[in-house]
C-alpha cells in the first residue's frame, strides 16, 4: 500500500507499509549503488565545479531514510544498509583524496597525472575518458576546500601542489 507522495528527483523514496510496518523503497539510480561508486565527475560545462562535494552533501540527504529501507540501484543488485553504504561512500572518497594530496606532496599534479594515484588499473579510451572527470572533481575538491593550491603552466595545464 501507498503511504504518501513520493519524492521524485534523480532519485525516488516511496513508503510502503505491509502489515502496518512502514517499508521504505529507495530508487536511488546512480546516486547509491551496491558495489561501486557513482562517476563523479567534473565537466567542461562547469570547469571549477567542487561535484564530490556535491555528490557527497547529496548522499547525505537520504541519511533520514531509515537504515533498512530497500535500496533499487540501477546497476547491481537491490540491497538494504543505506547508512553504512553512504559511510562506505564517504570513507572511499576520504582514501582517494589522501592519495591525491600525499602524490601532490611528491610534485605537482595535472589530472592526468592523478589518474594512477586514483586508479591503480589500466584503463582503456572510454574508461580514461571518466577517470579524467574524476580527478579533475578529487582536484577541485582538494582545491576548494583549500588543501591544495593550482598554478596554470607554460603549457596551459593546471597543476596542483600543496598550499
Amino acid at each position: 500500500m501507498f503511504d504518501g507522495q513520493p519524492r521524485l528527483g534523480p532519485t525516488v523514496a516511496i513508503p510502503l507499509s505491509a502489515g502496518g510496518e512502514t517499508l521504505g523503497v529507495l530508487i536511488s539510480g546512480d546516486m547509491i549503488l551496491p558495489r561501486i561508486s557513482t562517476n563523479v565527475s567534473v565537466y567542461e560545462q562547469e570547469p571549477e565545479a567542487d561535484s564530490l562535494q556535491r555528490f557527497l552533501d547529496s548522499i547525505d540527504k537520504f541519511l533520514p531514510l531509515p537504515e533498512h529501507t530497500l535500496v533499487l540501484p540501477s546497476h547491481g543488485r537491490p540491497f538494504t544498509g543505506l547508512h553504512e553504504r553512504i559511510a562506505q561512500l564517504h570513507a572511499h572518497h576520504d582514501e582517494r583524496l589522501a592519495e591525491v594530496v600525499a602524490a601532490c606532496r611528491e610534485k605537482p599534479l595535472s589530472a592526468f597525472d592523478a589518474l594512477p594515484v586514483l586508479f591503480q588499473r589500466q584503463l582503456d579510451l572510454h574508461q580514461t575518458t571518466f577517470a579524467m572527470g574524476e580527478a579533475v572533481a578529487h582536484l577541485n575538491r582538494l582545491w576548494h576546500a583549500g588543501t591544495l593550491a593550482r598554478t596554470r603552466g607554460a603549457d596551459g595545464v593546471w597543476r596542483f601542489s600543496p598550499r
